[in-house]
């Protein structure tokens, strides 16, 4: 038996030492942790991929909380089924006991846990949908404000055209722009 533990991050500025840490504290070997940094809206993420290839029947996967696995109800719901029944490995998320597939394998306890899975899968894509609603009610009001996204416009020179061409023909380059500019 293996044992693996799978951080996701969604963006390079958060920080992903707690779940890190906390695979450390659960015997997770350095090179058994997989670490994303990608939002969680679905499953083509490099690392997790490369994971479930090299999960087997019998090991052990730890992940911090259910919205570390993703943020999309019916893949959360897809992919514990593909780890679980068509991998057979086990699953512990750290931060809620009742979803560890090592205990309560009889009907009551599978009951039980397929209920708190669609709770926090439901609550995951539930945040997710919050995050866009917030972040696109920000931008409104940015926009309304006057705040202007993306690069700042500039201006073409008049002869972009033919600078264009010499650079095409590689007679112009931007060492000749800045000598003839300076």
């Amino acid at each position: 038996m293996n044992i693996y533990g799978y951080v996701r991050i969604s963006s390079s500025d958060q920080n992903q030492d707690r779940q890190t840490a906390a695979m450390r504290s659960n015997n997770v070997p350095a090179d058994n942790i997989y670490t994303d940094v990608q939002s969680g809206k679905d499953f083509e993420r490099p690392q997790y991929k490369q994971m479930v290839q090299k999960l087997k029947s019998g090991d052990l996967l730890y992940i911090m909380s259910i919205d570390r696995l993703g943020r999309n109800y019916e893949q959360i719901q897809q992919q514990w089924k593909i780890l679980t029944k068509d991998i057979g490995a086990d699953i512990c998320v750290l931060d809620m006991p009742l979803l560890d597939t090592r205990t309560g394998r009889d009907l009551m306890g599978t009951f039980i846990s397929d209920l708190v899975l669609q709770i926090l899968s439901f609550a995951a894509q539930t945040e997710r949908d919050n995050i866009k609603k917030r972040q696109a009610q920000g931008i409104a009001a940015a926009k309304a404000r006057g705040v202007r996204f993306g690069r700042p416009r500039t201006c073409m020179p008049s002869n972009f055209k033919q600078i264009a061409d010499l650079w095409k023909k590689k007679k112009y380059t931007f060492q000749t722009h800045c000598r003839s500019a300076a």
